[in-house]
C-alpha cells in the first residue's frame, strides 16, 4: 500500500516539531517515508486529499463489544472490525461478551485468528471467572500466553471479594490486569436506571450511586492489601472519581474509564422510555456529568471510551424493564467528544493509554509503521440509522447533530479511506 497524503493538518501533541502543521505524509508499504511541506506526486502512488484534512496517531477504544461467537445477528468480528476503521480506530479491546465467553486460550486464539488481515488491530479480554460466572478462576495464565490483554467479568460484578483478592495475587506472577466492573449486585437490586427523581416520577426502579461507589471501595480496599494491577471500567458518578483519586495518591495501581455516554447524557433522557438509553451503568445525574468531564481534564479518568455494544433489535424492541442494556458508540466518539473538549485534548483522549494494557504506543514520524487516523474536526452531520454501519442499530445518538468525523485509517499496511 503506497499513499501519499496531501497538506494534512498533523495532531500528535509528542512530536512538537510536527504537531499543528500542514505536512505532505508519503507512506509505502505502510512505513512512514517521508514528511515535508511539499512531495511530489508519482503515478505510481495513490493521492489522498479531503478539504480540512487532518491526521493523528490511531485511536484507541478500551471497551468495544462485538456478537462472535455466539451472537453473530448482532456484529461479525469482520464487520465490526470494518465499523471501528471507519470510525477512525486503529486498535480496540475486545469485551469477552460473546457466547461461549473467552475462558481458555483456545477460545482466546480464535478471536485473534478472525481478526487476522483487518485494518484495525483486535485486542481480545479473557474472562475473568469460568463461564463468566464469579465461582472460579479461568485459565489466566494460559490466556495471557494465548494473547489475552487484561481479565474481565463483561458488565458483570465480581459478588465474592476473596476471588477479586486471589485473582489479584495470582496475576502478579505474570504482570496481568485484573478489571473488576464496578457494581454491587444486591444494592443494584432489581434497579434499571439510576436512582432520582425521574426514576420515581416514571416508576422505574432505581440503582443507587452507592451500588457503584460500595464496589469501588471494596475493591480498592483488596488493591491495597494485595498490590497488583487493577482496572476499573466505565465508572458513572461523581464519587467514584474521588474514590480513585485518593487511591491513586496512596499509589494503588489503579486505572479507570468512562463511557462516552456518560459525559453527555443524563437520566433526563428516560422520559420517553427509549430503551436505547437503557444502559449499564446508568445514566445518572448532571451533577455526575460534570464531574466525569473534570476528572477526564484532570487526568484522573484514564480512558473514555465508546462502551459500543450491538444489540439486536429484539433485544431492544420490547418493554423498557425487559430491554438489554447497552448502545453502540463507535461511531459517534469522536463527533461527541469533539465539541466537549478542545481538538488537542480530544486526540489525547483517544490515543492515550495503550502502555496500560502492555500495547506499545505507535510514533509518528519517517521510518516508523503507518498508525494514523484521517479525519475533519469541523465537520457536521447528524447520525441516522442509513448512515451507520452497524450490523446493529441501538443507539442513543440516532438523531443528534455532531461535529467532526473520522475520515479513515491506515494501519497494517491497509487504507480504509
Amino acid at each position: 500500500m503506497n499513499i501519499l497524503l496531501k497538506s494534512a493538518k498533523i495532531v500528535c501533541p509528542q512530536n512538537k516539531a510536527l504537531h499543528l502543521k500542514k505536512r505532505d505524509i508519503l507512506i509505502k508499504k505502510g512505513v512512514i517515508e517521508k514528511i515535508a511541506a511539499s512531495i511530489p506526486s508519482s503515478s505510481s502512488i495513490k493521492e489522498f486529499t479531503a478539504k480540512n484534512l487532518h491526521v493523528s496517531l490511531g485511536w484507541f477504544d478500551s471497551s468495544v463489544s462485538f456478537g462472535e461467537p455466539g451472537y453473530e445477528e448482532r456484529e461479525t468480528i469482520s464487520n465490526g472490525l470494518m465499523v471501528a476503521a471507519a470510525s477512525g480506530f486503529t486498535d480496540i479491546l475486545l469485551n469477552p461478551n460473546t457466547r461461549p465467553v473467552p475462558d481458555t486460550s483456545s477460545d482466546i486464539v480464535f478471536l485473534k485468528e478472525r481478526a487476522n488481515g483487518s485494518a484495525t488491530n483486535l485486542y481480545p479480554l479473557g474472562s475473568l471467572t469460568a463461564n463468566a460466572e464469579g465461582k472460579d478462576l479461568a485459565e489466566l495464565f494460559d490466556m495471557k500466553n494465548a494473547g489475552a490483554i487484561a481479565f474481565y467479568d463483561f458488565k458483570r460484578q465480581l459478588s465474592n471479594p476473596n476471588l477479586l483478592k486471589i485473582a489479584l495475587l495470582y496475576a502478579q506472577n505474570f504482570d496481568g490486569l485484573i478489571m473488576s466492573f464496578p457494581q454491587d449486585g444486591q444494592i443494584k437490586g432489581k434497579g434499571i436506571v439510576h436512582e432520582g427523581e425521574i426514576s420515581t416520577s416514571l416508576g422505574l426502579k432505581g440503582i443507587p450511586a452507592l451500588a457503584e461507589e460500595l464496589q469501588i471501595s471494596r475493591d480498592l480496599f483488596i488493591l491495597e492489601y494485595t498490590g497488583g494491577k487493577l482496572h476499573i471500567p466505565t465508572i458513572s458518578t461523581a464519587n467514584s472519581v474521588k474514590l480513585i483519586a485518593n487511591a491513586k495518591r496512596k499509589g494503588l495501581d489503579v486505572s479507570c474509564s468512562v463511557a462516552v455516554h456518560n459525559l453527555v447524557f443524563t437520566d433526563d433522557s428516560l422520559t420517553e422510555f427509549d430503551t436505547n438509553f437503557k444502559v449499564s451503568p446508568p445514566l445518572r445525574e448532571k451533577s455526575d456529568c460534570k464531574a466525569l468531564i473534570k476528572g477526564v481534564k484532570d487526568g484522573l479518568i484514564d480512558f473514555v471510551t465508546s462502551d459500543h455494544l450491538p444489540l439486536d433489535i429484539e433485544e431492544k424492541r420490547v418493554e423498557f424493564d425487559n430491554a438489554t442494556n447497552g448502545s453502540i458508540g463507535l461511531e459517534t466518539a469522536f463527533g461527541t467528544l469533539n465539541p466537549m473538549f478542545e481538538l488537542e485534548e480530544t486526540i489525547s483522549i483517544l490515543t492515550q493509554g495503550r502502555e496500560r494494557f502492555g500495547l506499545q504506543s505507535p510514533r509518528l514520524k519517517e521510518g516508523e509503521n503507518a498508525c494514523l487516523t484521517l479525519f475533519d474536526p469541523s465537520m457536521e452531520w447528524e447520525f441516522k440509522e442509513e448512515v451507520s454501519q452497524s450490523t446493529s442499530k441501538n443507539s442513543m445518538f440516532l438523531g443528534t447533530r455532531l461535529k467532526g468525523k473520522a475520515l479513515g485509517i491506515i494501519n497494517n499496511n491497509k487504507c480504509t479511506v
